[in-house]
C-alpha cells in the first residue's frame, strides 16, 4: 500500500499562507511540488544541523527552529534553483545555511532590541539570559559557516559578504543615522543590510549553486534584495498591529525599545502641529520606558501612529520597492520561475493590507 499524497502547494500553503496565488497552473503545481520536496530535505537537515553536543546549548540552539517559521529564504532559494539543475545538495545546503544565519541572527536582534517575545514564544534571552542568547547566535553562525565550506570559495565568500553587511546593518541601526544622514534613506540602508543583504543571498546562491546561468544572478540578487527591504517595510506597519497573533511580539515592540521604525520616521518628517505633537509623545513615552515605566504608556500614541499618513506612506513605500523587485526580473526568461517571483513579490506586499 502506498501512502496518500498531500496535494501539491498545500505545505507551502500553510507556511506562505498564499502559494495558491503564487504558484498557478500545471507548470506551477509542479514547481511548488518541486519546492516542497527541497523544503522536506531541508527541514530534515535543519533539524540535524543546529543540534549541539552540549545539553544546554542543544536546547538554546533547537528553541527558535522549533518555534516555526515560514522558510521564506530557503523557499526562494529552492524557487531560483529551478532556472538551473533543482533540488542538488548544494543548493540544499546554501538553503540551510542561510536559514541558520537568520536564525542567528534572531538571537543578537532580540537581545539588542530587547524584545519579549519572537515567533510567539518568549525571546531566547527572557529564557536564558543576554549572555546564552548571544552564545546561541554565535553557535548557529558557526554552524552556517561549516555547511557554506563544504562548497568551495565562491560559497564561503557569499556566506562572509552577507554576514558582514548583517553586522553593518545591525550597527548602523544602533548608532543611528548621523549628522549630515537622511533619515529615511539611513534607515533604507539598514534595512538592505539587515534584511535585504540575507535574502538577496538566498535568490543568488539559488542560480549560483543549481549551476543556472550567471546572467541571472544579478537580477536574482538585486530581486532578493528589493524584496527584503519591502518585506521589513511592511514588518514595520504590522509591528504596529492591534493584534499580537499577526506578529508574534507585543505592538509596538521595536518602537517601545527606541528602535525607529519607517511610520515613526515618516511621522518624524510631516511638519504640521499634530505630527509634531505625537512625535513628541512617542519620544517621551520612549525616554520614560527607558527610566523603568512600563511600555504600555505608549499604547495610546501607537494607536494614533498606526493610523497616522506616516504608516500609509510606509506601505506605499513598500509597494515602489516591490516593483523595482518584479522590474529586476525582466533578465529572466518568461516562464513558471518568473511568474512564480512576480507574484510572491505582488502578494507579500498584501500582507498589511
Amino acid at each position: 500500500m502506498t501512502s496518500s499524497r498531500v496535494a501539491p502547494g498545500s505545505r507551502l500553503a500553510s507556511r506562505l499562507g498564499f502559494s495558491d496565488r503564487v504558484f498557478i497552473g500545471t507548470a506551477g503545481r509542479r514547481v511548488a511540488q518541486a519546492i516542497e520536496e527541497g523544503l522536506e530535505r531541508v527541514e530534515t537537515g535543519l533539524a540535524d544541523d543546529v543540534r549541539v553536543a552540549d545539553p544546554l546549548a542543544d536546547a538554546a540552539s533547537r528553541y527558535l527552529y522549533e518555534a516555526g517559521g515560514k522558510r521564506i529564504r530557503p523557499v526562494l532559494t529552492l524557487l531560483a534553483a529551478q532556472l538551473g539543475d533543482g533540488n542538488i545538495d548544494a543548493v540544499i545546503d546554501v538553503a540551510k545555511a542561510l536559514e541558520i544565519t537568520h536564525l542567528g541572527s534572531l538571537y543578537h536582534d532580540d537581545v539588542m532590541d530587547g524584545a519579549d517575545r519572537r515567533r510567539g514564544v518568549p525571546a531566547a534571552q527572557t529564557v536564558w539570559g543576554n549572555n546564552i542568547a548571544i552564545l546561541t547566535g554565535d553557535i548557529l553562525f558557526s554552524r552556517a559557516s561549516q555547511l557554506m565550506s563544504r562548497l568551495g570559495e565562491r560559497a564561503i565568500r557569499l556566506q562572509a559578504d552577507t554576514f558582514e553587511r548583517l553586522v553593518l546593518g545591525q550597527m548602523h541601526e544602533t548608532l543611528g543615522a548621523q549628522p549630515g544622514d537622511d533619515p529615511i534613506e539611513f534607515y533604507l540602508q539598514v534595512l538592505a543590510d539587515k534584511t535585504g543583504s540575507l535574502i538577496a543571498a538566498a535568490t543568488q546562491g539559488g542560480v549560483i549553486f543549481s549551476n543556472a546561468s550567471s546572467a541571472y544572478e544579478e537580477p536574482l540578487r538585486v530581486y532578493g534584495e528589493k524584496i527584503g527591504v519591502a518585506f521589513q517595510l511592511l514588518d514595520d506597519v504590522i509591528d504596529l498591529s492591534a493584534k499580537p497573533e499577526d506578529t508574534g511580539k507585543v505592538p509596538g515592540t521595536d518602537l517601545r525599545a527606541g528602535v525607529p521604525t519607517m511610520p515613526y520616521l515618516l511621522l518624524k518628517a510631516e511638519t504640521d502641529d499634530a505630527s509634531i505633537d505625537l512625535a513628541a509623545r512617542i519620544d517621551d513615552g520612549v525616554a520614560r520606558i527607558a527610566d523603568g515605566a512600563d511600555p504600555s504608556i505608549l499604547d495610546g500614541p501607537l494607536a494614533e501612529l498606526r493610523d497616522h499618513v506616516g504608516t500609509s506612506k510606509t506601505r506605499a513605500l513598500a509597494h515602489s520597492w516591490t516593483k523595482d523587485a518584479i522590474a529586476a526580473l525582466t533578465a529572466l526568461p518568461r516562464g513558471t520561475v518568473r511568474e512564480a517571483l512576480t507574484r510572491f513579490a505582488e502578494t507579500l506586499v498584501e500582507r498589511s493590507s
